[in-house]
């Protein structure tokens, strides 16, 4: 409890940022894992089709995982600053209308994606080979969407009072039973993509248990009563306004890869919607480390800011920057050096091979810029900054990607698609350097000035 959030202000940066960041860097490192070795099973198990099929209903899953972090990150927020200036009836409150925005958004969204589940994929460029494998699987999967939104959002809330242990366990634990159960429904019972999609719902229900009985046993700093569900639309309107910027990030790449999927079978076939789902997993496997340091930072700078202790958020920031850099080059070498053999741990179809590693060495040009733009996003959810959050979120999807896959293909064909990753990389990480530069207290302890800093914090309200 009140222990593992008073730390946050107390102890060394540098040991802090560790117990947070590596945790959930490692959580995240096996959740990827998990979507890689089910990619593993459905390419062996149905063929290169059955991954396209999951390529296509991603958008559907991106899109809950959008409404949950939405709520999940603005309201961890939200929590780990009132923990900071100790109102821990404020925190309690925000907690209870993270749970009741969850149950309505997950039980109609399911409720709407299973009504209109065959003309949805038909939008997100099923083709007619696809179709059926992507309705066994998406149809399935949206059973499990509360359980999902559940597990997701709220890891975030217990990663916001400082338990960063917990939220490692509860990632571990959800990726760890989708490996055992997947092959068991896939190949045991013989279900083929269904068995997939079960594999997935049953890993993440009992999750979603465990996560409930975290919080119902006293083991949080939180607590679940009934009063605290009721609708407080001042918090709502906090939660949403700082989780708006999760939301675009994670919704918009949701519309991006539908129009990159609409845009591959045009000019690729069902092979090149394969190829970006397979690449689309080396990302996630590759960055997500980054990802950690991101939520690790989240609650250190967000608990700081609260308390008023601005050297310590100026500190927090700087060393994060320092990682997510070092990760992402690593990753840049990685895919550099090895493309072929990525996409071999995936396939063995040859023209998947050939076309992937092509494709891979274009997407991560420029992959060493993402640490910073994500720290920088992430930076200004936790200092309650929405507007900057929003359009660091916007940027790298909306503003520079989804233009650059419409007009690129019309030149470069499918080529074009695999270079707009790249150039918008580039564009986003020279908007993350402007407004680095707009607010350079908090990112620069060279040019710290605490007068300015103090003015800085007194304009996160406007």
């Amino acid at each position: 409890m009140k222990e593992q959030s008073e730390r946050l202000g107390r102890d060394p940066i540098p040991s802090l940022l560790a117990s947070l960041a590596v945790p959930a860097a490692v959580g995240m490192l096996v959740m990827a894992l998990h979507s890689v070795i089910d990619t593993i099973y459905i390419a062996r198990g149905v063929g290169t089709i059955g991954v396209a099929a999951v390529a296509i209903s991603f958008p559907v899953q991106m899109f809950f995982l959008a409404l949950a972090g939405a709520l999940g990150i603005g309201g961890g927020s939200v929590i780990s600053r009132a923990l900071g200036a100790v109102d821990l009836d404020k925190a309690n409150r925000a907690f209870g209308n993270i749970l009741s925005m969850i149950i309505f958004v997950s039980l109609l969204g399911a409720f709407l994606g299973l009504v209109y589940l065959t003309p949805m994929l038909g939008l997100f460029g099923a083709s007619d080979t696809i179709m059926p494998y992507a309705c066994d699987y998406l149809g399935i999967i949206l059973y499990g969407t509360i359980s999902f939104a559940f597990g997701f959002s709220i890891n975030n809330v217990v990663r916001a009072e400082g338990n960063a242990k917990m939220a490692m366990i509860i990632m571990i634990m959800s990726s760890v039973l989708n490996i055992l159960f997947t092959p068991v429904f896939m190949f045991a019972l013989n279900m083929g993509m269904r068995g997939a999609a079960f594999g997935t719902i049953t890993a993440q229900g009992i999750t979603a248990v465990y996560l409930l009985l975290y919080f119902i046993t006293g083991r949080s700093s939180l607590s679940i009563k009934l009063s605290y569900l009721m609708p407080d639309i001042q918090l709502i309107k906090e939660i949403l306004a700082i989780g708006a910027s999760a939301f675009a990030r994670q919704g918009s790449a949701s519309v991006m890869l539908v129009i990159a999927n609409n845009l591959l079978i045009y000019y690729g076939g069902d092979l090149a919607v394969a190829v970006l789902g397979i690449i689309h997993r080396v990302m996630m496997f590759t960055l997500m480390p980054i990802l950690g340091i991101v939520q690790g930072t989240l609650p250190l700078v967000g608990f700081n800011y609260g308390a008023g202790k601005f050297m310590r958020v100026n500190s927090s920031i700087t060393l994060a920057m320092k990682v997510s850099t070092i990760i992402s080059f690593g990753a840049f070498l990685l895919v550099m050096t090895i493309p072929g053999l990525l996409m071999k741990i995936f396939t063995t179809d040859p023209n998947v091979i050939e076309m992937g590693k092509s494709a891979l060495r274009i997407m991560f040009a420029l992959s060493m810029t993402v640490g910073v733009q994500m720290i920088t996003g992430g930076v200004f959810q936790a200092l309650g900054k929405a507007r900057e959050a929003f359009v660091m979120s916007l940027a790298r999807q909306v503003l520079f990607l989804i233009p650059l896959l419409l007009l690129l293909p019309l030149f470069f064909d499918l080529t074009g698609v695999w270079l707009a990753f790249p150039l918008a990389e580039l564009f986003s990480f020279l908007l993350a350097l402007w407004l680095i530069r707009r607010h350079h207290t908090f990112f620069f302890s060279g040019s710290m000035n605490m007068a300015e800093l103090s003015l800085e914090a007194g304009k996160s309200s406007e």
